[in-house]
């Protein structure tokens, strides 16, 4: 499904460069991408994202996120380039994340369809979601990841845009941000709403956790 000739072109590229030295299987599987896990010539261990081609209904989908965004103005709408700058919006969300300090995979590498990152896990075992395992410590998560939002509205002016427990995963104790590629700046006219989404999102998991959440417009202040 997702190795057609350019995309072995890339994979090729990679592998020369010694970018990347081994892939191995699946480990996350979407509607818009697959995810393998693979090893650099180091021995340390990549998550490598491949988008698949995509349909009507979900290209239709991507361009809300990228037209109000001024990082690819003029970019084409066939899908191919569609496709394309998803990738690079998902690596340089990933970039300005991490110059703010925000826990998110380490961006190593993007060509085309081809996401490379540090992997979040060990031995090819993805650290899990919230989803498949609820924290231990919720309201220390709870008060990290209000940070984290603050720090990724203040410093990288981003807003994740699709955050629910379904793209958080819990590592050596603390959350780290996944699927980054729907994030927004800030001067996106979605900005705003997808914030207060994030912000509800948010406060209905670990309301039912048991957790004393803020209000909407308290956590909305405070990012």
């Amino acid at each position: 499904e997702v190795f057609d000739r350019s995309t072995l072109m890339v994979i090729y590229d990679f592998l020369n460069k010694g970018t990347i030295s081994e892939i191995h299987g699946v480990v996350k599987a979407g509607k818009e991408s697959r995810v393998y896990w693979g090893k650099d010539k180091e021995g340390n261990e990549l998550a490598i994202k491949i988008y698949l081609a995509i349909s009507a209904e979900f290209r239709k989908g991507m361009l809300k996120y990228i037209e109000g965004d001024s990082r690819f103005k003029g970019f084409r709408r066939d899908t191919r380039s569609l496709i394309f700058a998803w990738a690079q919006k998902e690596f340089k969300n990933l970039e300005q994340a991490t110059v703010a300090k925000v826990r998110v995979p380490k961006p190593i590498a993007v060509k085309n369809n081809v996401l490379i990152m540090g992997f979040i896990g060990k031995k090819g075992v993805s650290a899990p979601s919230m989803k498949e395992q609820p924290p231990e410590k919720p309201e220390r998560i709870y008060k990290a990841l209000l940070t984290y939002l603050r720090r990724l509205y203040r410093k990288a002016e981003l807003v994740h845009g699709d955050l629910s427990e379904y793209n958080i995963m819990i590592w050596k104790g603390r959350p780290v941000l996944f699927d980054m590629s729907q994030a927004v700046l800030l001067s996106h006219p979605m900005a705003d709403f997808l914030l207060h989404r994030d912000l509800t999102n948010l406060n209905r998991f670990f309301s039912r956790l048991g957790i004393e959440v803020l209000s909407i417009e308290e956590f909305y202040r405070m990012v």
